[in-house]
């Protein structure tokens, strides 16, 4: 039990690489807050809830938008009126709008970049209070090997990837004496549902490029992540864990 004792926020915590969070997260003893945004997966994320609370594991589920400034300052301010302390947070919450640069609106860039980026400053910016009255905490930031490297046709999701990779830091460095560590996760391609319908064919020209040889599992990242919001990491901060295979090698 790892987390014994702590209190976890993980943001888009619903399906994905988020309810694989969620899982590892509560089965290794933390009191875990989620989120989703939609109304479509209210049902979804009630199931996760009511499964992992009938196995005896402490988890709530909150609709809430981190893109949205309010929204993310009262999920805040709930969750610490509620526990008094936060000590986890991992924000996870993002959207995909791929297109290529010529054909890609205005519209599609604002989606992205508020989606992945904005919403990492204002959960950020609002748990941070939490974790300076207590003097510790760990933010994991999700990224992706995108960040890194770039990818054609992603150019906004690629932008709010590397945005958080310089936040990151720039947290780490702000924060660190205050014991609050601040690092990122950057996986690779990873078996969800998103690849789950991409064709034979696609997922053999990504098999290509990776040393491994294989996608990675939700089960791995949740395995990072769970390393860097522990103990385990304490003299980590600053960081990006590439989750990915070889990929970014």
């Amino acid at each position: 039990m790892i987390l014994e004792n702590s209190v976890s926020l993980i943001t888009g915590g619903a399906r994905g690489i988020g309810e694989g969070l969620v899982r590892k997260f509560a089965s290794e003893g933390s009191f875990v807050f989620f989120t989703y945004i939609s109304e479509s997966s209210t049902q979804r994320a009630d199931a996760l809830r009511t499964e992992l609370n009938g196995l005896g594991y402490a988890v709530e589920c909150i609709q809430s938008d981190a893109a949205s400034f309010e929204q993310s300052e009262k999920l805040i301010d709930t969750i610490v009126k509620k526990m008094g302390k936060l000590n986890v947070v991992v924000n996870n919450a993002g959207i995909t709008r791929d297109s290529l640069m010529l054909r890609m609106t205005e519209k599609q860039w604002d989606e992205v970049i508020n989606a992945n980026l904005k919403s990492v400053f204002n959960i950020t910016k609002h748990a941070l209070r939490p974790m300076l009255k207590q003097r510790n905490g760990s933010i994991i930031n999700m990224s992706s090997v995108v960040g890194v490297f770039g990818n054609a046709g992603q150019a906004n999701y690629a932008a709010s990837k590397a945005g958080i990779i310089g936040f990151s830091k720039s947290i780490a460095k702000e924060y660190g004496n205050r014991n609050i560590r601040c690092n990122v996760i950057a996986p690779g391609y990873i078996e969800t549902e998103m690849t789950d319908v991409l064709s034979d064919e696609v997922k053999a020209n990504f098999l290509k490029n990776i040393p491994l040889g294989r996608l990675g599992s939700v089960e791995e990242i949740a395995n990072a992540a769970l390393f860097l919001a522990s103990s385990a990491s304490s003299y980590i901060s600053g960081q990006v864990l590439s989750v990915c295979g070889g990929l970014n090698c």
